[in-house]
């Protein structure tokens, strides 16, 4: 099959059949469109997901001015909760329905619920109103990411996808990098409000190109029964168990309360006519291998990822921009091996690749839990690109390959249930490692107060080691003794040692379940796209 741009537009939909004579990875395109076509769908979903992953970093450099604009320092974390909860929780409800319904809507939908709410935030006149428009917000950021990937995994054969989602995870990388750099740049040189409205005219180009380039086959279906009862519930259990997390799992009443949704959410599906999270799918080997090992990867590396500035800035005593500079080799590392892994997936296999990218994530936490006082920076920077570069491999592979065993009328579910329990991971992870922290410092306070020798008084030492970003203050810094200033650093070096050992737990289990991937070679016979 020959495509040119010039070709009238045609949609059909590839057989699926015989499966069972084929390797699961033999996975020709889904739709299939004009070239032309394709190039417009594929720069519409690049341009949202690049939105969606810039807006979770752009953010926070603007906060500072947002703060002095609005007040409300208060209730400044919640600027930042309220579009991470509804971001999530919404992320299975989206790929459902775009199961059910097609992905072309929803993920419209999804840019414009995004820019409804930028703009909203744009216009906010108290921090309790950023709040909410940053809630709203989140609930169509929920699309971008799944739904992009979803429809890149329909529009391309196994070859290009597994190059074009490579590509992908860069793009998310990329806008990570460099997302405070544009905040800072636009808050300084225009007005903090337009963090929030540039996304307008990139979201409507977005748009425009998916809405009239992709086009999908109708359903032949001639109704569709929602599971309104599993979606209410799986909604409520999220959005509960994330509240619980967000507070360092100090909530024990909503945890306990989101334990007994999650029964009840099993119950409905299980006789649910269209679940909406079908419990067929964990008896699907490759995507159950693939959610608990997003769900270990995200728990090490997105909670330890909260700490290594904590580390940098607060133990070896550096900047904060330097501090944050020091998380670039992972970005780039990370960007960098998602494309190579994408090229190896089809050279040596999922398994194979899958299991690098785990052990790479290994050695990169042996070496993070290794990290004392005496680490130079530029130690922790190498740590970090190995880690990258574990992320690279491992999650562009299992991706690729829960795609390409899965049934088209799952693919939006199976996408959006691979990349959820990788973000409840890392919210789990965060919550967990915050737990250690605490617990580690409360636990040498006496010895702390030892050292002292009674320059600080016991309630100053206290809330030294309740907040340690005490140490990340210059001026603070300045008026604490050198012997008090080295023992806040070693304290904080051997609370965090715990931290990173937590996520080196959390890696050596994502290496032992990725053992359990079926051995397979990925090959894409006939495939013409």
């Amino acid at each position: 099959m020959s495509e040119s741009s010039t070709e009238a537009p045609t949609v059909s939909v590839r057989a699926q059949g015989g499966a069972q004579s084929r390797s699961p990875l033999q996975a020709a395109p889904v739709l299939e469109l004009s070239s032309a076509q394709r190039v417009k769908v594929t720069l519409g979903v690049m341009l949202g997901m690049f939105l969606g992953a810039l807006e979770a970093t752009v953010v926070s450099t603007a906060m500072p001015t947002v703060i002095a604009s609005l007040g409300g320092l208060h209730i400044y974390s919640w600027v930042f909760s309220a579009y991470v909860l509804t971001s999530t929780v919404t992320v299975p409800i989206w790929g459902r329905l775009s199961d059910l319904y097609g992905r072309r809507p929803f993920v419209l939908a999804g840019i414009f619920i995004f820019l409804v709410g930028s703009a909203l935030s744009g216009m906010a006149t108290s921090m309790a109103q950023l709040v909410i428009f940053r809630a709203i917000q989140g609930l169509g950021a929920g699309a971008l990411l799944p739904l992009g990937m979803t429809i890149i995994g329909e529009i391309y054969s196994l070859e290009r996808r597994a190059r074009m989602q490579g590509l992908f995870s860069g793009v998310w990388g990329v806008a990570s990098i460099i997302g405070p750099l544009i905040g800072g740049f636009i808050t300084d040189h225009l007005s903090w409000r337009w963090v929030f409205y540039i996304n307008i005219p990139f979201g409507l180009l977005a748009a425009f190109l998916i809405g009239t380039a992709l086009l999908e086959p109708k359903d032949h279906r001639k109704r569709v029964t929602i599971d309104y009862a599993g979606a209410f519930t799986l909604t409520a259990l999220l959005t509960l168990l994330l509240l619980a997390l967000m507070n360092g799992g100090a909530q024990l009443g909503l945890l306990g309360v989101a334990v007994l949704l999650g029964v009840l959410f099993v119950q409905i599906e299980r006789r649910a006519q269209e679940p909406i999270v079908p419990l067929s799918l964990f008896a699907h080997r490759i995507f159950s291998v693939s959610a608990a090992n997003g769900f270990f990867i995200g728990m090490a590396m997105f909670g330890s990822l909260s700490f290594i500035p904590l580390f940098v800035q607060g133990v070896i005593g550096t900047t904060a921009t330097e501090a944050g500079t020091a998380l670039t080799p992972f970005m780039l590392a990370w960007v960098g091996f998602s494309v190579l892994g994408g090229r190896l997936i089809l050279k040596i296999g999922y398994r194979v690749t899958a299991l690098m990218g785990a052990a790479l994530l290994v050695v990169g936490f042996v070496g993070l839990a290794l990290m004392d006082v005496h680490t130079s920076r530029l130690v922790v920077m190498s740590y970090l690109a190995i880690a990258g570069a574990g992320m690279g491999f491992s999650m562009i592979t299992l991706l690729i390959a829960v795609q390409t065993t899965i049934p088209r009328e799952q693919l939006g579910i199976a996408t959006s249930g691979t990349i959820f329990f990788r973000s409840i991971g890392g919210a789990v992870g965060v919550a967990v490692m915050g737990a250690v922290l605490a617990a580690q410092m409360q636990a040498q306070m006496e010895r702390l107060m030892g050292l002292s020798g009674g320059a600080l008084s016991a309630e100053k030492l206290a809330d030294l080691v309740r907040h340690p970003d005490a140490l990340l203050s210059p001026a603070a810094r300045a008026q604490l003794e050198p012997a008090v200033l080295n023992a806040l650093q070693g304290i904080l070096a051997t609370a965090l040692h715990g931290v990173f050992l937590f996520g080196l737990t959390a890696a050596v289990l994502a290496l032992v379940i990725t053992l359990f991937l079926p051995r397979d070679r990925a090959r894409n016979k006939g495939a013409v796209c």
